[in-house]
């Protein structure tokens, strides 16, 4: 591939594309290879148990309608989010491996939180950045052939994702854009700090996304992946759509921070970001599935638990979300 075409998206240039990568403005862009070798030959990665299961089993979704909003954990940063007669599926990943390869590659240590034959009927996907923990085709064509949904997503994803699944219903979104859709619910896409790949020759050439999913019920902010970025992002989201009944925010795979901070924010950035964004609560994922970074298996839910402590947020307000767990989140406080 020449270095000077983008095989995914031809657009004007922006404050956030050059025209031909995207990239995270006022931030900087991913490490090179010679940074990641230095990480992956540096050692310092924690073992992690061959299986880590959940303590819940799976899940058996039924509808939620009215004012209800529930989240129920399938992994990773897999969520079903039911609200206002909808489900919808964030990123949703059911391989056993985050991965091009099923033989290597990052493997899951418990099994999804939903069986794919007990998902409900799903109406929408969202889908935030390429990275193979969070684009899925095979679990993409089986949502298809199976529900046909709506699936949202960033500029230049579309192109990856019809490849795969050339029937599939997609809408895409620069940062900025809104989508009206069904039953009262209008999707925002909003920058996030972090990058894009599916191989080492197309780094940066599909946009990444946070959305902002305004509902009957309530306001949601659900981030796939970020760097804190000084809690920019954060703030901005604040001051365009006010405070948020529920954030989904990652506040795992940190480690080594050197490394990781433009990419994935920790569970004490986590906490920050919660507090800028004016969230209710939080369903914390990005945690316990895939070993992908050097931090043991638990090690995020004790730095949480201390971050939420210091920042005095009492902890059932911020979920550390396990597959098959559901929490039903409750109203907004009052104004």
């Amino acid at each position: 591939m020449r270095k000077d075409i983008n095989p995914y998206y031809s657009g004007p240039v922006s404050d956030h594309f050059d025209g031909v990568r995207f990239f995270n403005p006022g931030g900087f862009p991913p490490r090179g290879l010679t940074d990641l070798f230095r990480w992956q030959l540096g050692g310092r990665r924690v073992r992690w148990p061959g299986r880590y299961d959940s303590p819940f089993a799976p899940a058996k979704p039924d509808i939620v309608d009215g004012d209800h909003l529930r989240v129920t954990m399938v992994g990773h940063a897999t969520l079903l989010m039911q609200v206002a007669g909808l489900n919808v599926l964030t990123d949703p990943v059911w391989s056993h491996r985050a991965s091009p390869f099923a033989f290597a590659g990052p493997r899951r240590r418990n099994a999804p939180g939903i069986l794919m034959d007990d998902l409900p009927p799903i109406d929408i996907v969202l889908v935030t950045h390429n990275h193979y923990d969070h684009l899925d085709l095979e679990t993409l064509g089986a949502l298809h052939a199976g529900h046909e949904p709506h699936i949202v997503t960033p500029l230049g994803n579309d192109t990856i994702i019809r490849r795969a699944v050339p029937g599939a219903r997609i809408s895409v979104l620069d940062w900025g854009d809104r989508l009206d859709l069904e039953n009262g619910i209008v999707v925002h896409a909003e920058p996030c700090h972090h990058w894009s790949a599916r191989r080492t020759s197309d780094r940066r050439m599909a946009l990444w996304a946070a959305f902002v999913l305004e509902t009957p019920a309530g306001k949601i902010y659900h981030i796939g992946d970020t760097g804190f970025h000084g809690g920019a992002n954060y703030r901005a989201a604040q001051e365009k759509h006010g405070a948020f009944r529920l954030a989904n925010l990652p506040f795992g795979c940190y480690e080594p921070r050197w490394f990781m901070e433009g990419q994935h924010q920790n569970p004490e950035e986590a906490v920050l970001g919660m507090l800028a964004c004016g969230a209710g609560h939080v369903a914390g994922h990005h945690w316990g599935t895939f070993r992908l970074t050097n931090e043991g298996i638990e090690e995020p839910l004790k730095a949480l638990e201390a971050a939420l402590e210091k920042a005095g947020i009492a902890g059932d307000r911020f979920r550390a979300l396990r597959p098959g767990e559901v929490f039903d989140v409750p109203p907004a406080p009052a104004a």
